[in-house]
């Protein structure tokens, strides 16, 4: 997913293997993932995908502030996303820790580990049957309450 405000921004989904950094996009407010060679088109994650930083994962505190989350892996993930005009987009730490994306310092470089599992559904006739279809729409079980995001 990209976060709500980038929908004027072009984008397209992660894939596998892929070096990512982490980036502002003019005309936002968000940042977000993009690569060396295509900076502005913002890529986009699917819930689940999990990411290696090259060093620890520094995020922003305030507006001179920098913390390090102590982890160079993280799984994306999504937090309130019933909740419109709030960003969503987040990262999840071995620890629990979350921090939102738009939160993290630019320049990041992280390589897609792997992308979630989803299942496909089968066509009619097939001797499987129906298996469960992932979709955007499940992500809206998921609500991480603030007081768990990093601070």
């Amino acid at each position: 997913m990209c976060d709500y405000s980038l929908h004027a921004v072009t984008s397209r989904p992660a894939k596998v293997g892929e070096s990512l950094v982490s980036t502002s996009f003019r005309g936002t407010s968000t940042r977000g993932f993009a690569t060396k060679d295509e900076p502005t088109v913002a890529v986009c994650l699917l819930p689940g995908t999990e990411l290696a930083f090259e060093q620890d994962v520094r995020y922003n505190r305030n507006w001179l502030l920098t913390k390090s989350a102590g982890f160079r892996v993280a799984q994306f993930c999504v937090i309130k996303p019933k909740t419109p005009g709030q960003h969503h987009d987040a990262l999840l730490f071995p620890d629990g820790t979350i921090v939102l994306v738009n939160l993290l310092s630019e320049g990041q470089h992280a390589r897609v580990l792997q992308l979630p599992a989803v299942w496909l559904r089968k066509k009619s006739g097939d001797h499987a049957g129906l298996a469960p279809v992932y979709s955007a729409e499940q992500d809206d079980r998921v609500e991480i309450e603030p007081a768990q995001q990093a601070s």
